[in-house]
């Protein structure tokens, strides 16, 4: 409106907006949308009669603030202009400002007659009950007035808001003087008016009324707690009988819940969940609690406060994992078809359905194991008996009445011993131990000579030792490694032997290497000394010299030597002859002889036996033979007691038919319990003597056994013995060798 001025037409804005159209942060929204107009601090001056000072008059002035002072200089600044607008709306609000005042005074009074009551239990003092009466009749004024906040519906929108802040502050006066005149009454509580005297200015009584009284203060609304929406939660229906159909969900919970709602205050409530009725105050309760039901006009909120404030890092949900649910359960919420309820026979049948599929597979899967694992390897197993006895009873040798001995056949068995068995001197006996050293480290065969070995000073000096056997020798000559063992077995030569040893490595290195091949070949009673077996501290029994013998005649060129009863040497040597002269008597084969006082007689021999057109070897030993003037015949002795024991082992030596040609002998065993019997292609003839219990061995041949074969096939040999004396025939099977089948593969355990 032009000539207005600026806080004139600041007035006659809508409530809540300010000059330059923004939204006045001292103005509160509503819930509803609509908005609560704020009363300012423009007020007019009403001429009021003269009264006569009252004694609480001080007492209130003196309980305002500064405030009020500061307030009604702007309030007389602007009277003069505003009293005609003023006279203009009072007409009008005339009518509803009584209604107000007496509906505020007809209240006002039961609150005096509670507040005389209750006495000092009143939580509230005098001046603030008459802020809030004041308060009161502001509000119900307001409310008799139409909302005009809208600019765009009359055009007269600055006459209804002079007419609005016309209405207040008459109201305002009107609860003012209401107030005035009640506080003239009752004289103020003790405790009330020291409380005022602390925090007031002291008022002079002889001080004129004030002109105008100070507004009403109003306060903020208490806003009403809101929760913060959480994860919306659905109720699970029972799980037992028919359940009835389920409650609608709560307006504001779209979402079905899937979690456990959880209170973050005391005062927050599920989304949803039913009111609870609170305990009925008492009477005096009662008019206590409507007092502070009344409704209050909110103080200004700036736009920063009024938005919710955030929530701390202790009051934000903490969403918990559910615990997982039964199959049936999940599957009744999702269909929303409750499960039925657990009888026997349903839980049986539950079971049956889960757990049959499951042990088909698990068969399945076991059956495919079982049949593509590997087949075991089959095996070889004996059925015909394990041992045989040859009939006949026992055989008796004639076994000398001194020293000891032992005969055996190679590969059969010990035909027997006699005599105490114990270490003694073997003499020249050792030189085959000589011998067996020097073709294991030099190793000779057949038509083979070997090396030229050049005689030396000490072997040629040696020639014309008479206290021992030698031959004659001179340095610098020249003889093949043959001929060397020639003259060291034929004619017994010591010089040759030490030669060898020397020629070798050493004699004490050479004595070592003897040593270790009596251990090697199991004499654990033989214990050399030298090479020749000169010395007595060489040592050994029968049982040790058999063993030797038995190795010793494995070489050909061995064989060849010792079965020789002569030999002739170029050079010096010529001629040798053999003094074991037992080699003329038929089937005697060697091996050496020996004699010394302190040995006695010793003859260590191989002969042969033929058993069923094949030839046997037997190889024996007599030592310590006393019998006898000289060491040459003791020698003898040996030789003929070593005759009869050859003879006799001889003539008890024999075979017998212990498997005949198709007789089971065994079976193959192909791991899965299957087994395919095998036969003996020949007659098994052991060779053994009267009373000698032999075992028989079913081995397979040098290939593995198969899994699947032809009948007649070979698969391995039954045999009897071993070395020269075993005795074996071939076995095959007598039907088709089938490989398991899937049955056989599928019930296997191992």
């Amino acid at each position: 409106m032009a000539g207005e001025s600026p806080d004139k037409s600041e007035q006659r804005k809508p409530s809540g907006e300010t000059a330059s159209g923004a939204r006045d942060p001292r103005v509160q929204m509503r819930g509803d949308g609509t908005v609560v107009d704020q009363p300012t601090a423009v007020f007019k001056t009403l001429p009021r009669a003269a009264t006569v000072p009252r004694p609480d008059d001080a007492a209130d002035d003196g309980s305002d603030d500064g405030s009020d002072d500061a307030s009604k200089e702007p309030v007389e600044a602007e009277g003069a202009k505003e009293s005609d607008e003023a006279k203009e709306s009072e007409a009008s609000g005339d009518a509803r400002l009584k209604a107000a005042v007496e509906a505020w005074v007809s209240r006002d009074a039961d609150a005096d007659a509670d507040a005389e009551g209750d006495g000092a239990e009143g939580s509230t003092s005098d001046g603030e009950q008459e802020e809030a009466e004041a308060e009161d009749a502001a509000d119900e004024a307001d409310a008799d007035e139409p909302d005009e906040s809208d600019d765009s519906d009359t055009g007269d929108e600055g006459d209804k808001g002079a007419e609005t802040a016309a209405a207040a502050v008459a109201a305002s006066a009107a609860a003012a003087d209401a107030a005035v005149a009640k506080k003239s009454v009752p004289a103020p509580a003790p405790a009330e008016k020291d409380k005022k005297d602390e925090g007031d200015e002291a008022v002079d009584d002889s001080a004129p009324a004030p002109v105008d009284q100070p507004t009403a203060v109003f306060k903020a609304v208490p806003r009403k707690a809101v929760d913060q929406p959480t994860t919306a939660l659905k109720a699970v229906a029972p799980k037992s009988g028919s359940a009835p159909a389920p409650a609608p969900a709560a307006p504001e919970a779209a979402a079905e819940r899937t979690s456990k709602f959880v209170p973050l205050r005391p005062d927050m409530k599920e989304p949803g969940a039913p009111a609870t009725s609170a305990p009925k105050p008492a009477p005096k309760q009662q008019d206590k609690q409507d007092k502070q039901d009344k409704p209050k006009v909110a103080a200004p909120v700036s736009a920063s406060a009024a938005a919710p404030a955030a929530l701390t890092e202790a009051e934000r949900t903490k969403q918990q994992p559910l615990p997982p649910r039964p199959p049936l359960d999940l599957l009744a919420e999702l269909t929303n078809t409750p499960p039925p309820p657990p009888t026997p026979v349903r839980t049986l049948i539950r079971r049956v359905k889960i757990w049959t599929p499951l042990v088909a597979l698990l068969l399945i899967v076991f059956a495919i194991v079982q049949a593509v694992r590997p087949l075991p390897a089959p095996t070889l197993t004996l059925a015909a008996p394990a041992t045989y006895t040859f009939e006949g009873g026992q055989l008796t040798m004639p076994w000398p009445g001194e020293g000891q001995g032992a005969v055996e056949v190679d590969g059969v068995g010990m035909i027997g011993t006699y005599g105490a068995n114990k270490p003694g001197p073997i003499a020249s006996v050792a030189k085959t131990m000589t011998a067996y050293v020097i073709l294991k480290e030099h190793p000779i065969t057949g038509k083979q000579t070997g090396p030229k070995i050049k005689v030396d000073a000490i072997a040629a000096r040696e020639s014309s030792n008479e206290d021992e056997s030698r031959v004659h020798v001179k340095e610098g000559d020249e003889y093949t490694q043959k001929q060397m063992l020639q003259m060291l077995m034929i004619p017994s030569a010591n010089n040759i032997a030490r030669q060898l040893a020397r020629w070798d490595s050493s004699q004490e290195e050479f004595v070592k290497k003897m040593n270790a091949a009596a251990k090697e070949l199991g004499m654990t009673n033989t214990h050399y000394t030298d090479p020749s077996g000169l010395d007595r501290t060489t040592v050994s029994t029968a049982v040790d010299q058999i063993k030797l013998g038995k190795a010793a005649m494995e070489n050909d060129v061995f064989r060849e030597i010792v079965n020789s009863p002569n030999a002739t040497v170029p050079g010096t040597v010529g001629r040798m002859e053999n003094n074991n002269n037992i080699l003329l008597e038929p089937g005697v084969s060697g091996i050496k002889t020996g004699s010394s006082t302190p040995a006695g007689g010793n003859l260590l021999w191989a002969a042969n036996a033929e058993v069923d057109g094949e030839l046997r070897r037997i190889v024996g030993a007599v030592m310590g033979v006393q019998k006898g003037s000289t060491p040459d015949q003791k020698l003898q002795e040996s030789i003929k007691l070593s005759l009869k024991l050859i003879q006799t082992a001889q003539d008890g030596i024999t075979s017998a038919t212990i498997v005949k040609k198709g007789d089971v002998v065994g079976h193959v065993d192909d791991g899965l319990g299957g087994r395919t019997p095998v036969v003996a292609t020949k007659d098994l003839k052991p060779v053994g003597w009267p009373g000698l219990k032999v075992d028989l061995k079913l081995v397979r041949g040098d290939a593995p056994l198969p899994h699947s074969a032809k009948e007649g096939t070979v698969v391995g040999e039954l045999s009897v013995g071993e070395g020269t004396g075993k005795v074996a025939v071939p076995v095959a099977l007598e039907r088709d060798l089938v490989e398991p089948g899937f049955d056989d593969k599928l019930v296997r355990l191992g």
